[in-house]
């Protein structure tokens, strides 16, 4: 396998991780307004993410930087025909941020009220965009012979992406769900439960008509047995929360995300982004890397820091592993 292909494989693991981790911290974000009642339970579901969100978000920075080095050419057709659609998530990011930090800076309702509108809102945007993004670039978008995106922002809002981005909405809601069931206790968690068999049907539906059409389009056996594994695992998934089993339906919830996205990378590689005006006109994990030597360098670093980096996110998520509710909330009063 060259290096180029190790590379392909590890951006690959890398947008899976993040949507992973990130999912259900999207999906959380949505249920401060379709699950918490009043603002303790929305305190809580806040707090369920609070020690891991950013953390969450390393792994967007890592993928966006290892694209960047490893295939420059990807990065630059990607960054600036996607530019607008990415603007609006990094500008999600950047208030969704804040909200967290500045939400209980002050103790008046009004004020922590908008930046809670704020966190709903920035978690439901890119949880939506990121799947539209992917979906063109499965699905192709217009790519001429200098390597150039010439499509316009339309483009990118065809129905293929569409219901890509609603698989993702739907997909990280009902993982940020079964999350919440898991970390949660008291009357937030049974709801929770009951939430995520509705979101969880949603998602099969519109999962399986994606899948399906991803296999039609440009699929092999190896995406076959991926949308297999998603299918099962949603339903799996599904089955585990109905008995009240929170630690497997979050595992399986994990799983159809992590089959999901291998399934997107397998019917792509190996091209990174094809061109729908000209075959030969697509960015290649050939046409697009940077130079061997160039991928060496970045495999020793890669092999080095990986490692600590996923024991030291384990930490994180073990140190604060137990179940919260309502009545482990600190008094607010300042």
């Amino acid at each position: 396998m060259e290096l180029h292909d190790v590379w392909f494989v590890l951006i690959a693991f890398l947008w899976t991780g993040y949507f992973f981790l990130e999912g259900f911290d999207f999906g959380v974000g949505v249920l401060t307004k379709l699950l918490a009642r009043n603002r303790p339970e929305k305190r809580v579901l806040i707090n369920t993410i609070g020690p891991v969100w950013d953390g969450n978000e390393v792994w967007l920075l890592t993928a966006g930087g290892a694209t960047f080095a490893a295939f420059p050419e990807w990065y630059a057709t990607l960054f600036s025909g996607f530019y607008l659609p990415l603007l609006v998530i990094l500008l999600c990011l950047i208030i969704r941020g804040v909200a967290f930090e500045y939400r209980v800076k002050r103790p008046e309702e009004r004020w922590q009220r908008n930046w809670e509108h704020a966190i709903f809102w920035t978690s439901l945007i890119p949880a939506f965009l990121w799947g539209v993004a992917f979906g063109n670039i499965v699905g192709g978008v217009k790519i001429d012979r200098d390597l150039e995106y010439v499509g316009t922002l339309g483009d990118l809002f065809n129905p293929y992406a569409l219901l890509g981005g609603l698989v993702t909405l739907t997909l990280f809601t009902f993982h940020g769900t079964v999350f919440t069931a898991l970390k949660t206790v008291g009357e937030i968690r049974e709801r929770a439960r009951k939430l995520a068999l509705r979101v969880g049907l949603l998602t099969a539906v519109l999962a399986l008509v994606f899948l399906l059409w991803t296999q039609a389009d440009s699929g092999d056996g190896a995406s076959l047995v991926a949308l297999v594994v998603a299918v099962a695992a949603l339903v799996a998934a599904l089955v585990a929360n109905q008995a009240g089993r929170e630690g497997w339906a979050f595992t399986l919830s994990g799983v159809t995300i992590v089959a999901a996205v291998a399934m997107l990378f397998l019917t792509l590689f190996p091209n990174v982004m094809p061109s729908t005006l000209n075959p030969d006109w697509s960015l290649t994990v050939t046409n697009a890397s940077s130079s061997p030597y160039t991928l060496k360098i970045m495999t020793w670093l890669a092999a080095i820091g990986t490692p600590v980096v996923l024991l030291y996110q384990g930490w994180t998520y073990w140190v604060f592993r137990k179940r919260i509710g309502t009545q482990h909330l600190a008094d607010a009063a300042h």
